[in-house]
């Protein structure tokens, strides 16, 4: 029988994490975190004024004129799902494929999660009609769906959802009377930001929507656990504010004293923030636009990367050659390749694919080197896809996956 739940690879403990930058960290946080690093105290919970102060200055920014009496700043995305989602109570209901880390919180507080079929052009947000379909099924099987996680820059399809995608899932959303929480990790890290329109669901339904930053996606380290929520105005959301904050309190969940200062620096967007975003954005760009070429020209289906440090595939066109390496699901894909490759290859069933479909989602950070003055030349490199270490990673790359299209096309049945 297939293996639905390996030995040894049990989907929450062996989740894989955000795809990380790869790169040194800023000279500047690194500095402002020394300067806090004497300070003994946490934060209060929720986050201290100046954290929530930047946190607000951050989204006006963007649009989304914000009080800090809307906001709240905890130690991770992560922390902050699971106090909304045992908040807002009832069924939870998430795209496929949607980031890792969404569905194993409902679980954890036993609320049911319904995965919702996304549009052909990008993944992220469900299909509007999916979407009704399975509200209408789930409630006539004595559901209670309340609350759809979203992200409009998505992981791990790299994915931006058009706005007129993004609008009918909204209206149907807001149809069915359900609570939005919008993944904004991925916001602030557009391939192509000039030519790339992103809306937030918050200016579509503003009532009724609460945004989630984790810090991780374009801002700090990751080893630096930082993210704000933004709730939606009015008593709805001031309750909601106030039940997330007691969660918030009975978890301990704060943001480390020390690393609050790098956090509210880094909302506030200082030059050398803004430039070293600009930067990273620019170099996984086109590293990630490098890798996709090498999967689409080795057979592979992959939408093309927008946003984001990653790419998701689909090898269903390779599975012969996979079927005679022993490769017959994710987990086993996720195996080879990481194996192949010598990188982390976190198969689709992590993201809620079915277990049997061969996807597979592979990061552009290990791409930029080994060591930290390697991944600096890549940073500071105007073509970095020409230096000599980055050469040699994407031909290793694409050594395996030629390797893999020439034995699908020998396996091939003549016609």
């Amino acid at each position: 029988m297939p293996r639905t739940d390996p030995e040894g690879h049990g989907p929450v403990r062996f989740g894989p994490p955000l795809p990380e930058d790869g790169l040194p960290v800023l000279p500047e946080l690194t500095a402002v975190l020394a300067a806090a690093a004497a300070r003994a105290d946490a934060e209060p919970v929720g986050g201290g004024p100046a954290l929530l102060r930047a946190a607000c200055d951050y989204w006006e920014r963007r649009g989304l004129a914000t009080g800090a009496e809307r906001v709240a700043a905890g130690p991770g995305a992560p922390a902050l799902l699971l106090a909304l989602t045992a908040a807002l109570g009832g069924d939870v209901l998430v795209p496929r494929p949607c980031a890792a880390w969404w569905a194993p919180y409902a679980r954890l507080l036993r609320r049911p999660v319904f995965h919702v079929a996304t549009p052909a052009e990008c993944g992220g947000v469900p299909d509007p009609y999916a979407l009704l379909e399975t509200v209408r099924r789930v409630r006539a099987e004595g559901g209670d769906p309340r609350l759809l996680v979203l992200s409009v820059a998505d992981d791990p399809t790299a994915t931006v959802a058009p706005p007129e995608a993004l609008h009918a899932c909204v209206e149907a959303a807001a149809g069915e009377g359900l609570h939005l929480v919008s993944d904004e990790t991925w916001r602030d890290t557009l391939h192509a930001p000039r030519d790339t329109v992103q809306l937030s669901p918050a200016e579509m339904l503003p009532d009724r929507v609460t945004v989630v930053t984790d810090l991780a996606g374009a801002l700090l380290p990751p080893g630096w656990p930082a993210a704000v929520a933004r709730f939606p105005a009015g008593d709805a959301g001031t309750g909601l504010h106030a039940r997330v904050l007691d969660i918030l309190t009975a978890l301990g969940a704060r943001i480390a004293g020390p690393v609050a200062a790098p956090a509210a620096y880094a909302l506030g967007e200082p030059l050398p923030v803004t430039a070293r975003v600009a930067a990273a954005v620019r170099l996984h760009a086109r590293m990630a636009e490098a890798l996709h070429g090498v999967l689409v020209r080795a057979g592979t289906l992959s939408l093309p990367p927008q946003a984001g440090r990653h790419v998701y595939a689909d090898l269903a066109p390779l599975r012969s050659a996979l079927t005679v390496h022993g490769v017959g699901d994710a987990q086993e894909l996720e195996d080879f390749l990481a194996v192949r490759l010598g990188m982390p290859a976190p198969g689709g069933h992590r993201f809620g694919d079915e277990l049997g479909a061969l996807r597979v989602r592979l990061a552009t950070g290990p791409l930029l080197g080994r060591t930290d003055d390697e991944r600096a030349e890549c940073l500071a490199s105007t073509a970095p896809l020409e230096l000599p270490h980055v050469q040699r990673a994407l031909s290793h790359v694409k050594s395996v996956f030629d390797d893999l299209r020439d034995d699908a096309q020998r396996w091939e049945p003549p016609r």
